[in-house]
């Protein structure tokens, strides 16, 4: 009878984690349609090109190299897909926990969720990037990011390793639930020293230092991409809790799922009312990253704040979002999609709002792990952006850029039946 209890439990956990996988797996949609929907038409194929390809390249990079280097293991994922029930069974009945332990699942389970994640990381660059960088040049940015970048700081904090064999950042206190600095600013991070390499794009920023703004071509698809990402953020944050089959887990998995849709509405609130008092309209473009800013926000720690505590935390992450949008604009960092805002600068609160509501960890964890991320991430991707710069380039010429990188990279147009003659 054990036995069979047993083998329920590792299907369930299994069956759940594989089921988030899918969910963040369509966030890659959501991405994509988010950035599509926030570009010019002349611009559009290149962006979606970009994030079929960057997700194709991160989970042949993380299947290569990157799982071992961030867990530990052989190259290949070899061995993982072999699955010894006895001792399986073993390590359940010897547990202290029993049936109520630890979650166990299949290795091939994990890998496929943890690589949705790799994923995610990887296409916040491609945001904020757009429009002016070469498709090639990116493309070869996200083998590098996703085969070592990403996958050493993922050592130093989900895989447990020290950062260069100094320090641990979980004796600190550092805690980062389901990625608001690991995945989200470390995103923001690479896109930023991106960003600093590429320039603004052509018409941004006038002589004396005016913001033009330069609108998006579909805003309905940019909506539609919000909500895949808030739906898929479900998984991103319940698959996080690692197991489902028992009463406190599944009580965990419900209450993170609360807190996450709770802070996302907040941060919505949050960045229209903002954006109401600040430009006497109601934003729709704030009120998108508003609420990607709030999912990013208590992605950190959605297990322990009440859901009105994950509310406010979503509150103050798109209160924020809004005023790093403006403020980066004011520095000339042409972010056209507000990632660098969206999941660096909120993805930092995120880290800092956890010990509000988490007695395990403090705040100087999370400050030298938001350091250590940031530092780390930053500077590798900015070398490895200035020798791809080097070598072959990362910015489009000023007429390719003008007639949008659509024919230029992709030789197709999104909109062909739109073109002036």
């Amino acid at each position: 009878m054990q036995d069979q209890i047993f083998h329920l439990q590792y299907a369930m956990d299994t069956f759940y984690f594989l089921v988030c996988g899918a969910l963040v797996m369509w966030m890659a949609a959501g991405f994509a349609m988010l950035e599509a929907g926030l570009v010019r038409a002349k611009n559009t194929t290149e962006i979606l090109t970009k994030n079929v390809a960057l997700f194709a390249i991160s989970c042949i990079m993380y299947l290569i190299c990157g799982y071992s280097i961030m867990y530990g293991g052989e190259w290949f994922l070899t061995g993982i897909q072999d699955v010894d029930v006895a001792s399986t069974l073993t390590d359940f009945a010897g547990r202290e926990g029993g049936f109520e332990g630890g979650s166990i699942y299949s290795g091939a389970s994990d890998f496929f969720f943890q690589v949705v994640f790799v994923a995610t990381a990887m296409s916040i660059v491609s945001g904020a990037v757009a429009e002016r960088m070469k498709l090639w040049s990116f493309l070869i940015f996200a083998i590098v990011m996703t085969a070592f970048i990403y996958p050493m700081e993922g050592n130093w904090t989900w895989g447990g390793g020290s950062v260069f064999g100094m320090f641990s950042l979980g004796d600190l206190g550092f805690t980062d639930f389901a990625g608001s600095g690991i995945v989200h600013m470390a995103g923001a991070s690479a896109a930023l020293a991106g960003v600093l390499v590429l320039g603004a794009r052509k018409g941004k920023y006038g002589p004396n230092g005016e913001v033009r703004a330069i609108p998006g071509a579909n805003l309905p698809l940019a909506t539609l991409g919000t909500f895949i990402l808030w739906m898929g953020w479900f998984g991103f944050n319940g698959g996080s809790v690692l197991k489902l089959g028992d009463i406190a887990n599944a009580n965990s998995v419900a209450m993170v799922f609360l807190n996450t849709n709770a802070a996302a509405a907040g941060g919505a609130i949050g960045a229209l009312l903002l954006a109401r008092i600040l430009f006497g309209k109601a934003d729709l473009t704030m009120l998108l990253n508003g609420a990607l800013a709030g999912l990013v926000a208590i992605t950190a720690g959605p297990d322990t704040p009440s859901a009105l505590g994950a509310t406010l935390i979503g509150l103050v992450g798109g209160l924020i979002v809004v005023v790093s949008i403006l403020t980066l604009d004011k520095l000339k960092i042409d972010d056209p999609v507000g990632a660098i805002s969206v999941h660096g600068v909120v993805g930092l609160w995120g880290l800092l709002a956890v010990p509000l509501t988490n007695d395990g960890t403090t705040f100087g964890g999370q400050i030298a792990g938001a350091l250590t991320i940031f530092v780390w991430v930053f500077v590798t991707s900015l070398v490895v952006w200035l020798i791809i710069k080097a070598i072959m380039g990362i910015r489009v010429s000023e007429e390719e850029e003008y007639e949008g990188v659509d024919f230029s990279e992709c030789g197709m147009e999104a909109y062909p039946e739109f073109k002036k003659s």
